[in-house]
């Protein structure tokens, strides 16, 4: 009986020993109020601030943005006009807003966003 512990122990340890390490995880968690920026976010990792003119009025519940990014919880069907040409994706490299910049309403919409990720051409 002790050389069977003995070898199933043995057997345990080189199997163990023989598996390959895997490559490690990076995850980040960040729990805590968003930052504060005049026109919300992108509705795009990583969520830096939009830069002027991006969101139309649909996305403000009277001055205050109300969403697109990881805090944005209006009901599923909303979508809300957001002019593209300020988008990183569609070749933007301008300024953004500094905390504290008051809002600027020169606005031009040229596509709709859901808030989570999804885009259409037009506006409504």
């Amino acid at each position: 009986m002790r050389n069977w512990k003995l070898f199933t122990l043995t057997t345990l340890i080189t199997v163990l020993l023989s598996i390959p390490n895997s490559a490690l995880a990076q995850v980040s968690i960040n729990i805590g109020p968003e930052p504060a920026c005049p026109y919300g976010y992108y509705d795009f990792t990583p969520y830096n601030c939009a830069p002027y003119g991006y969101y139309g009025p649909e996305w403000f519940n009277g001055s205050a943005f109300v969403g697109a990014g990881p805090w944005f919880h209006g009901p599923n069907e909303f979508r809300g006009n957001v002019d593209n040409r300020f988008d990183p994706h569609h070749g933007y490299h301008g300024p953004v807003p500094e905390r504290g910049a008051k809002p600027f309403n020169h606005f031009h919409a040229n596509e709709m966003r859901d808030g989570r990720g999804h885009a259409s051409a037009g506006h409504r």
